[in-house]
């Protein structure tokens, strides 16, 4: 447990954006000679207090992702500054607040994308939860996991398995929960074929997640260099876009069932749409620049469809890291300390993990 009113270590973007007064106003007001895109600065910060409804945690792991950049680089205007980024949070329930139920100091949880909704809106009184009008996303509306100690919603827990460890928990509670939970959503059963576009931060998961769950799982990247590590994560066919017509080869093996696009070409996932069987199902959650670009003979001749799916609300996050901790689905990581977490956003940014970045803190 922290001791109460000691002070943590917290990585903070030093930037504060305001509609009613000026950048100088808000650089003279709590952050002197800070600008847009400034870089993380290492700071002691008063230990948090959790609110009714929440808890505090002792941080253990968080990974670094892309998204992490929303909040470096101010890509939206309601990031409050100064802000502690990182939405791939592992760790222990060290205090609770008021009207907690559940959760007790000691238990193991992660927080991911979905950092607790409003319960209000029409979405979440539908049960569509990570749909939220309100939705909060730690590090990015609060204060996130790139630190000692942080305050999340009690709604935003997942509980973590004694299995799995916090670095492969925390990298699981986004890259894992989104392509585990958009496969288990893509009304493909056991024994249809099933194909993951990307083999990279997503696309090694999805590719375990396929093969584990039963689908007969194919294979799609770039070149002949990750032939080896996709048939070693479990896929039973490779193929490879540079060399090959990808949709005639799929329809050559009956069309896929589901198309998992985890990459962030929209011309690519293009290519690929008439690769579905009938009645197949392109799911997109990598995102992209370029648009996506339909035929409609492609759709109406097959009745194909394409949708995109979000990462998944907390409960599937837990349901994520407990198939993890069953089957042996793994992320590939590449471990920093916080104190290095500039060095690891950037390698990050550059594309140069393999596969996923996560900061650790120590005991």
């Amino acid at each position: 447990m922290i001791q109460t009113g000691a002070p943590i270590v917290a990585l903070v973007v030093l930037v504060e954006k305001s509609l009613q007064r000026s950048w100088q106003d808000a650089q003279d007001a709590r952050c002197p000679g800070c600008k847009k895109g400034a870089p993380f600065e290492l700071v002691e910060r008063e230990l948090p207090s959790p609110g009714r409804g929440e808890v505090r945690l002792k941080v253990q792991a968080c990974g670094v992702c892309h998204s992490d950049s929303i909040a470096k680089e101010g890509l939206i205007p309601s990031v409050p500054y100064p802000i502690v980024p990182g939405h791939e949070i592992a760790g222990v329930v060290d205090a609770a607040g008021e009207g907690v139920i559940g959760w007790s100091v000691g238990t193991r949880v992660g927080v991911g994308w979905f950092g607790g909704h409003c319960g209000r809106c029409e979405p979440c009184r539908r049960g569509d939860l990570v749909d939220c009008r309100n939705l909060r996303i730690p590090g990015i509306n609060y204060d996130g996991g790139y630190a000692e100690a942080m305050v999340a919603p009690a709604d935003a827990l997942a509980l973590i398995p004694d299995e799995l460890s916090p670095v492969d928990a925390a990298r699981l509670l986004c890259a894992g929960v989104t392509t585990y939970n958009a496969l288990r959503e893509s009304g493909a059963r056991p024994g249809d074929l099933v194909a993951i576009l990307g083999i990279g931060g997503l696309g090694h998961l999805g590719v375990q997640f396929a093969a584990k769950m039963g689908f007969r799982t194919v294979a799609i990247a770039r070149g002949v260099d990750k032939e080896a590590l996709a048939r070693k994560l479990g896929a039973h066919i490779y193929l490879n876009s540079q060399t090959q017509d990808v949709a005639a080869e799929l329809n050559k093996l009956g069309g896929a069932k589901t198309i998992l696009a985890t990459v962030t070409s929209g011309k690519a996932m293009s290519s690929v749409i008439p690769g579905l069987a009938v009645r197949g199902r392109l799911v997109v959650v990598g995102v992209g620049a370029d648009p996506i670009q339909i035929s409609a003979f492609d759709l109406i001749m097959g009745s194909r469809t394409v949708v995109g799916h979000a990462s998944g609300a907390s409960i599937d996050s837990q349901d994520t890291l407990a198939f993890s901790a069953l089957s042996g689905v793994r992320p590939t990581i590449e471990t920093m300390p916080l104190e290095r977490a500039s060095e690891a956003y950037d390698k990050m940014m550059r594309n140069e993990a393999r596969f996923r970045m996560v900061l650790t803190m120590g005991a």
